[in-house]
């Protein structure tokens, strides 16, 4: 790592965004190191215009030369294919910006980390539902049996008992549609988990 990449590196962790900072900030502000952290992180080309903005409250424009330097700089930091897939495996929007030469490889790769992440979002998804689908049928377990107690109670009157024997009817009524929704989630769950499985054997970018 050469001297300004690594004094650049440095910075990322001590440089605020320009919104925050105050006069004395902004003078002694290095903008070749605040471009390389943009960069870096992928903001748009924009980005300096919020800098800009922050600064003039105090009569100060930032230095575009060294700035746009920097940030270029910092993309190609930013547009690696290993971070392209990082970014789709999490989820994380890509508007472009990447350097021609870079653009296709990340744009590909993140392609590839979007689809891992929708296959996983598809997983836990069902298994939401197979969770809620068990709750709704316990639920229905429980007053299917507060429901047979109340009828072998000694104060239960027959009318009563009439009544809770039709509701318990369409309890287990309700119970066994549920059972049946539950076995397909689960059969659901089987094949995403497989498609999911076999998606992550294929993908270059995971550490095994």
């Amino acid at each position: 790592m050469n001297v300004r990449l690594a004094v650049a590196v440095a910075a990322l962790v001590t440089i605020q965004g320009c919104a925050t900072m105050d006069q004395e900030e902004c003078l002694a502000s290095d903008w070749h190191a605040i471009g390389f952290e943009d960069g870096a992180r992928g903001y748009p080309v924009d980005r300096i215009g919020q800098h800009r903005k922050a600064c003039a409250d105090h009569g100060i424009a930032p230095d575009l030369a060294a700035y746009r330097q920097g940030r270029d700089e910092g993309l190609r930091h930013y547009c690696t294919a290993q971070n392209g897939f990082n970014l789709g495996a999490k989820g994380s929007n890509y508007a472009g910006g990447c350097p021609e030469d870079l653009a296709a490889d990340f744009a590909m790769a993140y392609g590839e980390g979007r689809r891992l992440h929708d296959l996983s979002h598809r997983v836990r998804g069902v298994d939401h539902r197979i969770a809620a689908t068990e709750r709704q049928v316990a639920d229905l377990e429980k007053q299917i049996d507060v429901n047979e107690q109340t009828i072998i109670a000694s104060d239960t009157n027959n009318f009563e008992r009439a009544r809770l024997l039709l509701e318990i009817k369409e309890l287990v009524d309700q119970r066994e549609d549920l059972e049946d929704q539950l076995e397909h989630l689960q059969q659901e769950r089987i094949v995403y988990q497989r498609e999911l499985e076999d998606y992550r054997e294929t993908v270059a970018y995971i550490e095994r």
